[in-house]
């Protein structure tokens, strides 16, 4: 499979390009990027072509990799869609429920194959978890912690403007949601929100399983105390999700490997577009009732 790259930025540098370019099934075409300096300089670092213009690559490509913010990420992925490629994205998918929607749609509408990079779902220990407790159900609450360092450490994450307007919640939320969606089920609604110190919040979701989950996201946690986990309790007892053993190009390569199994067998991976766009209406929810109006995590939203 022919894959281009959108994006230059930390994450690009650290994961995309070298999961891209290390993958025996793709041929990684070339990077484009909206400073073209730095698409010059990683293209060169992998030895593939810079491109200026973004429509010569999505002509040169069978694929795109997005590694942009989510705003960005979304007028692009429509953009290749629309052109027939086939999308391996970044979480968010987009910024808004209608950005996601407007993803999903043209993904459905074209055809194609995608996968959202969803860290957690493509480490092989976790996700081995997740689908045993799946499995396991009669689960009566759950808790998740997603506490990064991004502002208080010493992180290439920290200058990013994105993350500087929405914070924790659509940066790490997305990865509690991927965890918790599958095992709980649905989200029916989110009925209790909270900020607290920074730009740390506090969820409480109702699933459609019966259960309900507590979640607490942070990019501004004290370094000493940043990390994730995830608790389970109910008629089996108490879990906890597993750490994984591989770092992040590893599992960005696999986010790779379902792409080319979802364009090969036309079947949609479990983090498809249409998953990021119900990861986003849960959290454009949780944000509404953060700034003052409850409301359910209904498709409306």
């Amino acid at each position: 499979m022919r894959i281009g790259l959108l994006g230059t930025g930390p994450w690009a540098q650290a994961a995309h390009a070298p999961a891209l370019s290390g993958h025996g099934e793709l041929d990684f075409v070339g990077v484009w990027g909206r400073r073209p300096q730095a698409a010059e300089e990683l293209a060169g670092r992998h030895g593939t072509r810079a491109y200026d213009d973004v429509d010569a690559l999505l002509a040169d490509v069978d694929a795109v990799a997005v590694a942009l913010p989510p705003d960005v990420q979304a007028g692009l992925a429509v953009r290749a869609a629309r052109a027939g490629r086939h999308l391996l994205l970044d979480k968010p998918l987009a910024a808004t429920v209608e950005q996601g929607r407007a993803v999903a749609d043209a993904v459905r509408e074209a055809g194609v194959a995608s996968v959202v990079f969803f860290t957690t779902r493509f480490h092989p220990e976790p996700e081995a978890w997740i689908a045993e407790q799946a499995r396991t159900g009669g689960w009566f609450t759950a808790r998740a912690q997603w506490l990064g360092a991004v502002f208080t450490g010493d992180s290439p994450f920290a200058a990013s403007p994105w993350r500087r307007e929405k914070g924790a919640l659509w940066d790490v939320g997305p990865h509690a949601l991927s965890v918790l969606l599958p095992v709980l089920g649905d989200v029916r609604r989110v009925s209790a929100a909270a900020y607290g110190p920074g730009d740390t919040v506090h969820v409480v979701l109702d699933h459609a399983g019966g259960a309900s989950s507590t979640l607490t996201l942070s990019l501004t946690a004290p370094p000493a105390a940043a990390g994730a986990a995830v608790e389970l309790r109910g008629e089996a007892g108490v879990t906890l999700l597993p750490e994984s053993s591989q770092g992040v190009v590893p599992a960005l390569t696999g986010a790779a490997d379902a792409l080319l199994d979802a364009a090969r067998t036309g079947r949609p991976h479990p983090c498809d577009a249409a998953f990021g766009l119900r990861v986003t209406e849960v959290l454009a929810a949780a944000e509404a009732l953060l700034t003052g109006g409850a409301r359910p995590a209904g498709s409306g939203v």
